[in-house]
C-alpha cells in the first residue's frame, strides 16, 4: 500500500468510528425487467456497532397534526413538525403502498456537513414512507422536506422503489446555515440492477431526461461556486465532485458493490457503454478498482444479471465475505484457524510503519437488521408490499416475510423488547447474536449447520408465498385481509425465532469443546448403544493455512522430534 493511500484510508476509518450507525450499509436494487418473479427489490443491511435490531412499525391513517423528529442515529429530539391529515403504515422500510426506501452513508466533502441544523437522513426515510405513494413522490418529499427545514447529515445514497420504478439517488447538503440539498437521482433501466455501499456512485448523467434522470438546479452551479468543477455541464460527475474516491472509498465500499454484481451477473458485466451500446465485460477488469488500486477502471452504475434474481438470490449476496476474490475474507492467516471471515475493528492496524487494512464486506458482525423488499405490482397493495426481514449478521441469520398489511409487529421484532443495554430472551436480535457469536469461534465447522437451517427455512417460505397471495386475493373484506396476513406474518417470525432457540442448543451441544458429534438423517445424535455417550466424535482441528503459519512462527519450539 502505498503511503498516501494508508492516509487515506485511516482518515476514513476515523471517521467511519467516529459515526453510529449507516455509515457502513450495503444495497443492491434489482427492477423488476431483472427479477425471477416480476419485483421490484431492495435489499439492505443496516450495520453498526450501536443500532439494535428491530422492525419499525407505525399504523397509517389519520394523524394528530404534528410530527416530533428524532435523529435516527443519536435519538436525539430535533423539533416538531406539521403532518398530513393521513399517513400511510409502514412497516420498516417499506410502506402499504409499495415503497421502498433503504441507504448507504457515503461522507463527501465536510465543508457541506451541517449537523446543527435540519432533518437527519433518517427520519427523511421514514417522514417519506409516511407521505409518498411512489417513487418519484418520495424524492419529492425529501427535497421538500429539506428545502424547508435543512438537512443535518452527510452525504447519502438513497435506494427508492415503487410498483414500477426503481431509483438511486446521491445527495449532499449544501454547506453550514444553507437548507436544503444538491442531489442527482437517476431510474435503473428495467432488465438491469445497481448496487452501492457508502460510495457516492452516480458520475456523469443525462441533463434533459426527466423520465430517468432528476436533480436539483443548482447541483453543478454549487460546484463551481466552491472551485471543485470547471469544465462542461455535460462532463459533471456527481461522485468525483462531491464525493472524491480515496482508497478507503474503493476498498472499503466499492469493493461490496463490485462483489454483489459479480455474484449477480456471473462474472460477467453486461451494460450501456458512453456510446449506447450493450457491452460486456469480465468482473475482473474491474478488480483494480474495487481494491482500491486504480481509480480509471470504475465499474458500471447499472448492469445486466446474467439470469432472472430471485429473493433468495439477494438474500445470498447479502451473505457475501469476497468468497472466491482476491480479498476472501475466509482463506488468510487472518481468518485464525477456522476460516473465520470477519475481522474486529479498528478497519486498519499497523506494522513496523506499514498501514493495512482490514477488508469490510456485505456481510458483517455489526448487523443491526437487514431485509429484502417486494414491490410486487401484479397484487393489491394489501398484498403486494412484502418485507422479508431479519436481524444481525446476515450469514448467521435468517429472513422472514412480513405483509405490510400487517397490524402489528411479531414480539421477536417488536419495538422496545431489549435494547443494546439490555438482554431480551423473547427478541430475534438478541438469539441471532447468540448464534452468530457461536459460530464465530469455529466458524467453518459451525455456520454451515447455520446456514442450512436458514436456506431450509426460506426456500420453504419462498415456495410458500405463492399459496398465501392466493388465499389472500379471495378475501374481500379487507379487516379480514388483514387479520389473516398479520397472523400468517407474527406466527412465521414467531416459528423460526423457536428454531433459532433451539439452534443455539444444537450448536452448543454438537460442537461443545471443539468436538463435531456425528448426526442420523433424521438429526438424532449417534450414541455407542449405552444410553447417552455420543460415538463417532469426530476432531476436525484447523485449516492448512494456520498450521504452516503456526509452524513457520513457532516451529522450533514445538516441532516433534
Amino acid at each position: 500500500m502505498k503511503k498516501g493511500l494508508s492516509i487515506f484510508f485511516s482518515a476514513l476509518c476515523a471517521v467511519l468510528l467516529s459515526q453510529n450507525h449507516a455509515e457502513a450499509c450495503s444495497n443492491v436494487l434489482v427492477t423488476k425487467g431483472a427479477s425471477a418473479d416480476g419485483s421490484n427489490m431492495i435489499s439492505y443491511a443496516a450495520d453498526s456497532h450501536q443500532l439494535f435490531g428491530e422492525l419499525y412499525f407505525r399504523e397509517g391513517g389519520k394523524t394528530k397534526g404534528i410530527r416530533p423528529v428524532y435523529d435516527w442515529d443519536s435519538g436525539k429530539y430535533l423539533f416538531d413538525i406539521p403532518e398530513p391529515t393521513r399517513i400511510y403504515r409502514r412497516v420498516g422500510n417499506v410502506n402499504e403502498k409499495q415503497l421502498i426506501i433503504a441507504e448507504t452513508t457515503y461522507g463527501g466533502r465536510e465543508e457541506l456537513w451541517d449537523f446543527d441544523n435540519g432533518i437527519d437522513y433518517g427520519s427523511l426515510i421514514y417522514i417519506a414512507l409516511e407521505r409518498a405513494a411512489s417513487a418519484r413522490e418520495a424524492i419529492e418529499v425529501i427535497v421538500a422536506l429539506t428545502d424547508e427545514y435543512g438537512y443535518c447529515s452527510e452525504g447519502e445514497s438513497f435506494s427508492i422503489a415503487d410498483k414500477d420504478e426503481v431509483w438511486v439517488m446521491d445527495l449532499i447538503g449544501r454547506g453550514p446555515g444553507k437548507k436544503g440539498i444538491v442531489y442527482v437521482a437517476r431510474r435503473v433501466p428495467d432488465g438491469y440492477i445497481c448496487a452501492h455501499a457508502n460510495q457516492a456512485r452516480i458520475s456523469t448523467f443525462p441533463l434533459n431526461d426527466p423520465d430517468n434522470c432528476l436533480y436539483s438546479a443548482d447541483v453543478i452551479s454549487l460546484a463551481r461556486e466552491k472551485g471543485w468543477f470547471d469544465g462542461e455541464d455535460k462532463d459533471f460527475s456527481f461522485c468525483d465532485t462531491y464525493a472524491p474516491l480515496d482508497f478507503g472509498g474503493m476498498r472499503g465500499c466499492e469493493s461490496r458493490a463490485w462483489s454483489a454484481f459479480n455474484i449477480l451477473c456471473d462474472g460477467n458485466f453486461t451494460f450501456i457503454d458512453e456510446n449506447g451500446e450493450e457491452v460486456t465485460r469480465p468482473a475482473m477488469d474491474y478488480i483494480d478498482y474495487a481494491m482500491g488500486y486504480d481509480t480509471t477502471k470504475r465499474f458500471p452504475l447499472f448492469v445486466k444479471p446474467s439470469r432472472k434474481i430471485s429473493v433468495k438470490d439477494v438474500a445470498d449476496v447479502m451473505r457475501d465475505h469476497f468468497e472466491g476474490t482476491p480479498m476472501d475474507m475466509t482463506t488468510d492467516i487472518g481468518a485464525g484457524g477456522n476460516a473465520l471471515p470477519y475481522r474486529w475493528r479498528p478497519m486498519h492496524f499497523t506494522v513496523e510503519g506499514k498501514t493495512y487494512c482490514n477488508e469490510r464486506a456485505i456481510a458483517t458482525q455489526q448487523t443491526g437488521f437487514w431485509f429484502v423488499a417486494q414491490s410486487r405490482g401484479w397484487l393489491p397493495d394489501a398484498i403486494g408490499a412484502l418485507n422479508w426481514f431479519g436481524t444481525d449478521d446476515a450469514a448467521t441469520s435468517v429472513l422472514t416475510p412480513i405483509y405490510v398489511s400487517t397490524t402489528k409487529a411479531p414480539e421477536c421484532f417488536r419495538e422496545g423488547n431489549g435494547d443494546m443495554l439490555t438482554y431480551s430472551p423473547t427478541a430475534s436480535f438478541w438469539i441471532c447474536n447468540r448464534i452468530a457469536n457461536a459460530c464465530y469461534k469455529a466458524y467453518n465447522l459451525m455456520a454451515p449447520t447455520v446456514r442450512a437451517a436458514a436456506d431450509k427455512w426460506e426456500n420453504e417460505r419462498i415456495a410458500e408465498i405463492p399459496q398465501i397471495d392466493q388465499k389472500a386475493l379471495k378475501i374481500k373484506r379487507q379487516r379480514k385481509l388483514r387479520k389473516f396476513l398479520t397472523n400468517y406474518s407474527v406466527n412465521t417470525a414467531q416459528e423460526i425465532f423457536s428454531q433459532w432457540v433451539k439452534l443455539e442448543e444444537l450448536l452448543l451441544v454438537k460442537y461443545i469443546d471443539g468436538n463435531v458429534k456425528a448426526q442420523d438423517a433424521e438429526g438424532r445424535f449417534i450414541t455407542n448403544g449405552n444410553g447417552n455417550i455420543p460415538d463417532s466424535i469426530s476432531q476436525p482441528g484447523y485449516t492448512e493455512v494456520w498450521k504452516k503459519a503456526v509452524a513457520a512462527q513457532h516451529g522450533n519450539v514445538i516441532e516433534v522430534k
